[in-house]
């Protein structure tokens, strides 16, 4: 049978390589024997019988190709309302509106910003997306993929069949898109993209709102708008509120194992909410910091390896939920951290991988575009449209989540192109050097952008290295991160505090040097999930000695840290002496709180959260060297330090003493810088804490006599293995 269109149109329909297929389906009007006419073609491959059906009348679609190409000539010149009548072979009839009949959703303007890279709302262009078009509701999906054959929407709805619902292909922008009608929420899909070499490849939405719970891969399509927030008090307060000055006591944690049910299956994250909120007030944190929770597809990479950008992981619900956990936690006054990942992604065949059979997301040198260490891929950064999507991102979770700030994980890197890469292995820059020029624009690009929206969240870079101005404004030259983990204070410490007492005085700097960098960077201190894995054992588990010196300590080495300048954040299971290192496959070992030590020691981190709010001497100064001032850090011999915490008020000072050894020493001179009564407000030795009790029986008045270069002094008593805090009472 004769068609109205060209041989070669028909078999780009028919083979399902057309970049245009509204160039052949769907109305158009058509000159048959110098008379104009209009002709509806559809392409329906299991179909035996078409009718089109307009006003509630069918007329008999030829058949033109035995694949499944019908087609209708009509004597009428104006497009008409219609839809499909389709019946297969078996004699199952249904009817179909027909995607072809609607026209484009994304304008001009768009397709140039996202092609630019200045669509930072990138989102809510690209994806799938819940609308009305052209008076009819349904799904319009896009999707970035510029050197594919062609691009079609599978799922459900069309038994993954990609040649049905054909994308058209928007010109240089490299975007394909197609409205169809009548989906709903819930649909399952994917891209099937053909590739230029003729091969078939299943991918899931970049821009996903929505994953199944994997195994699986496919995306959902999801509405974001329905969740109602309740946090509009936090919000506020948080905008009138600077993070910099406030207490910031971080609670990390892995959902997929701070707790499981009684069969060891993931917690919904509501019955999560729920749980979490009343602890982590109880315990008094300000914040949590959660591993990632963007999809990915394996456990063992606890979130580090994304394939969905845009999507909250589906192993503890759906979006709704996960508004209800964001939601409870600020309705409770408790700030959320996000871990985020955009130095690299995995190589799964579903996810950003060749994603239109090319290295479209990640460079395609491997020297370039390959992580060894992790198996990963690394991010093109200077591609306008990988610089969008990954902004966009970030942006996506501040604008609909509400989330409070975005650990940037990996930092170092993103930076450094010789990362983990022995000689041979790397491509220098264009000026010879080791440092990632692109990776470097985009970090700024990105801290700038979220900044400019969102003032008041933070972003915290994860980085390693020596790398001048992290946290630095990038019109300073920095690199704009709000603040940045100090993995230098946490390598020293921990080397320090693992050593056996008789050991320490010979590595007395280790203890004292972080203080020669302290305000170079905004600083969080960090005993982080990192610390407590890969046979690196728990933190108690790291503390020399018998059971009674690792918990003694234990609370030394916490109540050091939250003594010294810059923001806490701990890991889950170090606040009750969790002896096993953290395994994801379980929960955190909550048993252990059966056991009077374990609940003492989590006593002891309840109070020193108590103590460290209560105290703006403990937080408001952690970037200045106004806010810290050593009494004695020489007393070497004896490993104890002693310095000053100092917030913005003068009554705001706190004297904090630390003995790093096992031995009590009585009347211990410190100098003091006023003469009055110095109230003990926090002793780790004390008797509820688990300590055997040595103290100072609340505290003293000081003598007028000068001492470590302090016009007076106290004479105290310095139980074995323990921190004291000294707070002045100033008439």
């Amino acid at each position: 049978m004769t068609s109205t269109v060209s041989k070669e149109q028909l078999n780009r329909i028919i083979y399902s390589y057309h970049w245009d297929p509204f160039e052949v389906l769907g109305f158009h009007q058509v000159k048959v024997k110098n008379q104009l006419k209009s002709v509806v073609r559809a392409f329906f491959p299991v179909a035996e019988k078409v009718e089109l059906v307009i006003k509630n009348k069918t007329f008999n679609m030829v058949k033109i190709h035995k694949d499944g190409f019908f087609e209708i000539v009509l004597d009428i010149t104006d497009k008409p309302d219609y839809n499909f009548k389709i019946t297969n072979s078996e004699n199952h009839n249904w009817h179909l509106n027909d995607p072809y009949k609607y026209g484009t959703v994304l304008t001009d303007f768009d397709l140039h910003l996202l092609s630019e890279g200045n669509h930072f709302k990138s989102y809510e262009k690209l994806g799938s997306h819940l609308i009305e078009h052209e008076g009819t509701k349904g799904v319009h999906f896009a999707v970035w993929a510029p050197n594919a054959k062609r691009v079609s929407v599978i799922g459900d709805f069309n038994h993954w069949d990609g040649r049905y619902n054909q994308m058209r292909n928007r010109g240089s922008s490299g975007i394909w898109e197609l409205f169809i009608p009548d989906l709903v929420e819930g649909e399952n899909y994917k891209y099937e993209i053909k590739t230029q070499n003729d091969a078939l490849v299943q991918k899931t939405d970049p821009y996903a709102f929505m994953c199944e719970l994997r195994p699986k891969t496919a995306s959902k399509v999801y509405k974001l708008s329905k969740y109602k927030w309740n946090d509009e008090i936090y919000l506020d307060k948080r905008k009138k509120s600077n993070m910099l000055t406030n207490p910031m006591s971080i609670y990390e944690l892995h959902l997929g194992s701070w707790k499981r049910d009684e069969e060891n299956n993931f917690l919904n994250y509501r019955d999560l909410a729920d749980q979490l909120v009343d602890y982590v007030l109880d315990m008094g944190y300000t914040h949590i910091e959660l591993l990632p929770v963007l999809e990915h597809p394996f456990d063992g990479s606890w979130g580090y390896q994304v394939t969905g950008y845009f999507a909250p992981t589906s192993r503890h619900g759906n979006c709704e939920d996960f508004s209800y956990f964001v939601d409870k936690m600020h309705q409770n006054g408790i700030g959320i951290i996000l871990d985020w990942v955009p130095a690299h992604f995995p190589n799964d065949q579903h996810g950003l991988a060749k994603f239109d059979g090319t290295s479209l997301y990640e460079h395609d040198d491997p020297r370039l575009g390959y992580h060894k260490e992790w198996d990963t891929l690394i991010f093109n950064y200077g591609r306008n449209e990988v610089k969008n999507f990954l902004i966009s991102s970030a942006l996506f979770w501040f604008d609909y989540y509400h989330i409070d700030g975005l650990r940037v994980d990996a930092v170092a890197s993103m930076l450094y192109l010789d990362y983990s890469r022995n000689p041979g292995e790397w491509i220098p820059n264009k000026y010879g050097g080791n440092e990632n020029l692109d990776a470097i624009d985009f970090i700024k690009k990105l801290n700038e952008q979220v900044y400019l929206e969102h003032p008041d969240v933070l972003m915290i870079a994860e980085e390693s290295t020596a790398w001048i101005g992290v946290s630095r404004p990038t019109y300073l030259g920095g690199l704009g991160f709000g603040l940045k983990w100090n993995m230098g204070w946490m390598n020293d410490f921990l080397t320090y505090i693992s050593k056996d007492p008789i050991y320490r005085k010979y590595h007395h700097n280790n203890l004292t040097f972080s203080m020669i960098y302290a305000y170079t960077e905004n600083f969080i201190l960090v005993l982080s999930h990192d610390e407590v894995v890969h046979g690196k054992s728990s933190i108690i588990s790291k503390m020399p000695g018998d059971d009674w010196q690792k918990f003694a300590n234990t609370r030394l080495a916490i109540g050091f840290m939250y003594a010294h300048p810059g923001k806490k954040l701990l890991f889950m299971g170090t606040e009750f002496g969790q002896w096993s290192e953290w395994n994801h496959n379980q929960s955190i070992d909550w048993n252990l709180l059966d056991w009077e030590r374990h609940r003492k020691l989590k006593n002891f981190f309840k109070e020193l959260n108590k103590i460290y709010k209560q105290n703006p001497g403990l937080y408001e100064i952690d970037f200045d060297s106004n806010g810290f001032q050593w009494v004695n850090c020489n007393d070497w011999e004896g490993s104890v330090v002693s310095f000053l915490r100092k917030g913005f008020n003068r009554e705001e000072v706190i004297l904090i003493v630390a003995n790093f050894t096992p031995i009590v020493r009585h009347n211990y001179k410190v100098g003091v810088p006023f003469y009055c009564h110095w109230q003990e407000i926090l002793n780790s030795d004390a008797v509820e804490f688990g300590g055997g009790g040595v103290g100072n029986s609340g505290g003293f008045w000081s003598d007028s006599i000068n001492w470590d270069y302090q016009p007076f002094s106290l004479n105290i008593t310095l139980p074995p293995l323990s921190i004291l805090y000294f707070k002045p009472k100033l008439l």
